[in-house]
């Protein structure tokens, strides 16, 4: 989750709450969920580039960057809707493309990207808070565990499990010390590094190329998708053509197969409702629960629970903003009907695991 906004320390130490931002992805009523002056401390997964000479075009503090095999995993398994790609500014113009205006880091003249998890707005109660706040929530995290859904299964991504390993090998600070930083306790509790944590080394420099970090081989077809990944309100389709081109990538090179692309774009758009991208909003400003007609459709074999979920959990914390100034948060337990009732996995919950 994306913690920071909790916490906004001053001169003298104290700490002051900051808003959440949740704007319109315009097509399928969802949204990106993200921060007003973001703190852009990432991990090292987003390269240490990111947050210095290349910051990029989200918000996202702690972006989690998938492998070509796990983008192709992902889209087999209807989850396009959980994925997000990252671009950056460019650090000079010797590198830049420039699109909708802004100069966007590039090899070779083709604009490089990320595809990560997306973080909707979520209702959770870490750090033994006891009043659950709205935050930018893992699409995968069960906010009443702080649990993910996805931890034991075969698509739990690399950079996940790897980290905090990657950190402490590159003597990155870690998560776990930002927020025993912030809110104290011990939370890294063990420093040492072993040869097997360390096994899937961070992929850095030209071996990222085509594995993590993606080259769009067509910039003009990025026109308006920087603009609106800035603004947090990316579409479907635009979602859609950068999961094509990362599945259909090849490692080490600038290659893109084409008939990867057109199978990756067509199963990334069947499982987000085949939407191309018209500029209908489809937000809901009345109290219409549609947790149980969706849940009730079932799912089909390139459909999740994943989209009608963030979908569900925008449209509620759209709601709350709108509502009476100090209404608390709804209970962290509500994603049993928004997430498990559409076929999320479950979590153990922290007593199994002692």
């Amino acid at each position: 989750m994306d913690w920071t906004a909790l916490i906004e320390r001053d001169g003298d130490g104290s700490e002051n709450g900051t808003e959440l931002e949740c704007s319109t992805d315009a097509d399928s009523g969802s949204s990106e969920a993200g921060l007003s002056e973001s703190n852009l401390r990432g991990r090292v997964g987003n390269s240490d580039a990111d947050a210095t000479n290349r910051p990029p075009f989200d918000s996202d503090a702690n972006f989690v960057p998938l492998t070509r095999e796990e983008v192709r995993t992902f889209l087999e398994r209807g989850l396009a809707a959980a994925m997000t790609p990252r671009f950056w500014h460019a650090r000079d113009e010797s590198e830049a493309v420039e699109i909708d205006g802004h100069a966007v880091a590039a090899i070779a003249d083709r604009p490089v990207f990320f595809v990560g998890l997306r973080k909707p707005p979520k209702p959770v109660t870490p750090f033994d808070r006891t009043e659950p706040t709205w935050l930018p929530a893992c699409v995968f995290l069960d906010p009443t565990t702080l649990q993910c859904r996805i931890h034991d299964d075969d698509h739990f991504p690399t950079e996940c499990g790897a980290y905090p390993a990657h950190n402490l090998e590159l003597d990155q600070e870690t998560e776990c010390e930002r927020v025993e930083a912030a809110f104290g306790g011990d939370r890294l509790v063990d420093d040492r590094v072993t040869d097997e944590e360390i096994a899937d080394e961070p992929l850095l420099g030209l071996q990222a190329i085509g594995e993590k970090l993606f080259c769009h081989p067509r910039p003009t077809e990025l026109e308006g998708v920087i603009d609106r990944l800035e603004a947090g309100t990316l579409r479907p389709a635009d979602r859609a053509e950068c999961l094509a081109v990362a599945s259909a990538s090849s490692s080490g090179t600038l290659a893109v197969s084409e008939s990867h692309y057109e199978r990756g774009k067509a199963r990334a758009l069947e499982a987000m409702d085949g939407d191309t991208g018209n500029d209908s909003d489809d937000d809901h400003d009345d109290d219409t629960d549609d947790t149980d007609g969706d849940a009730a459709a079932g799912e089909s074999e390139t459909r999740s629970w994943v989209g009608p979920a963030i979908r569900e959990w925008t449209r509620r914390y759209r709601h709350h903003q709108q509502s009476t100034p100090g209404d608390d948060a709804p209970p962290a337990e509500l994603a049993v009907d928004i997430e498990e009732a559409r076929g999320a996995p479950e979590t153990p919950g922290w007593d199994a695991l002692e």
